[in-house]
């Protein structure tokens, strides 16, 4: 990634049997076949009902639109030609963590050996952002000082109040699933690059980690370039709701390296207190309060929101994002993937389907919106 704010962004969705409307099983080989002859953007992940696509690194935004609308319609059609479908969401309506099986024996040696439960429970998706970061400004800097605007980007994306066919009452619960694996969360709060290069020195050092992709962490400095990749979203079913949160990433990455005092000097409370957000964030969505260090008040999201898009007006003029970047307002607007989900679902069952029927429906709704088949936009 060249090292001037481009961007690229990253979506892992789900598998599914397009009749049972559950994680598919042993029926993805054609498929897969058939995506890595067409699409090199395509990779496998860890567990079978599962893959993962991403952009090339773009400094227009109206690009990365265009790559993930082809991929996903084109995808979305060689699943459906095989009986298949495509799904964009954190957590999946119907699956069983316990009936899914990873992607083959080898990925199962290297990494369930040492995940064991942990790492066949995590069957989630997300979307992962990672923004260049220029030469000469730290990156372990900007993660540090990007925590207390991590609980905005959650509640945005949020697209998984169910999981094992349970509503959760949370809005986003594929964190809660997240946060099982080593290494995941916040990352704590290191002096300088030297301190960062000093834990993975030492903890591959000693064999405890053979991979720094294996950080886990909510955001972290890529382990593959000059970036800084934001890993805290939930997978999002609606395109624009992707665009918007790579978009309000990206502008406060450039906001930071352009004002190296902001958020300077983060205590240990200041990250407790950006944990605290997060959970509620992962708890109410959009819908919720953030709690405020400097006033000691807890303030709407869509007062975070307008505060934090008047921050970042700058940077977004500077990038030529701010159409995307005006669509989170939209997502306050009408709502995240979740709250739709959620209100189809109690529809569903107004209407008296069983809980399993109900969730169906979602499925299909999560399916058609994710290959852009729906034809009006809820």
């Amino acid at each position: 990634m060249r090292a001037d704010f481009d961007v690229c962004l990253e979506e892992e969705v789900f598998i599914n049997d397009a009749g049972k409307r559950d994680a598919a099983r042993a029926r993805t080989r054609d498929f897969l076949a058939a995506c890595r002859a067409g699409y090199k953007q395509v990779r496998t992940e860890l567990m079978e009902p599962q893959l993962v696509w991403s952009t090339e690194p773009v400094s227009d935004l109206g690009a990365a639109r265009h790559a993930l609308a082809s991929l996903r319609s084109g995808l979305g059609s060689l699943a459906s030609a095989r009986g298949l479908a495509l799904m964009a969401s954190g957590t999946h309506p119907l699956a069983q963590w316990s009936r899914v099986r990873p992607r083959d024996q080898a990925a199962k040696g290297r990494v369930l050996r040492d995940l064991q439960m942990v790492g066949s429970r995590n069957v989630v998706c997300g979307l992962s952002v990672g923004v260049g970061v220029p030469s000469g400004v730290s990156r372990v800097d900007l993660m540090n000082r990007m925590q207390p605007y991590l609980a905005l980007l959650l509640a945005l994306s949020t697209s998984s109040p169910f999981w094992q066919a349970q509503r959760t009452g949370l809005l986003g619960y594929r964190l809660a699933a997240a946060r099982e694996l080593p290494r995941s969360g916040l990352p704590p709060l290191f002096r300088d690059e030297a301190d960062y290069a000093r834990y993975l020195d030492t903890v591959m050092g000693a064999g405890a980690l053979d991979d720094p992709r294996h950080v886990w962490w909510v955001i972290c400095p890529s382990p593959t370039g000059p970036g800084l990749d934001l890993r805290i979203a939930d997978s999002c079913t609606r395109l624009d709701d992707a665009l918007a949160i790579a978009a309000l990433y990206r502008c406060l990455v450039r906001r930071l390296a352009r004002e190296p005092e902001r958020h300077r000097d983060l205590t240990g409370a200041s990250q407790a207190i950006a944990a605290e957000n997060c959970w509620r964030a992962q708890r109410y969505g959009i819908h919720g309060s953030f709690v405020c260090e400097t006033t000691r008040t807890a303030r709407p999201v869509a007062t975070v929101l307008a505060e934090t898009l008047a921050l970042v007006a700058e940077d977004a003029r500077a990038l030529a994002c701010e159409a995307e970047l005006d669509l989170a307002r939209w997502i306050v607007a009408r709502g995240t993937s979740a709250d739709r989900q959620l209100a189809l679902f109690t529809e569903a069952q107004g209407r008296g389907l069983p809980p399993r029927e109900a969730l169906a429906e979602v499925v299909d709704w999560l399916t058609a919106e994710t290959v852009g088949a729906n034809p009006t936009r809820h």
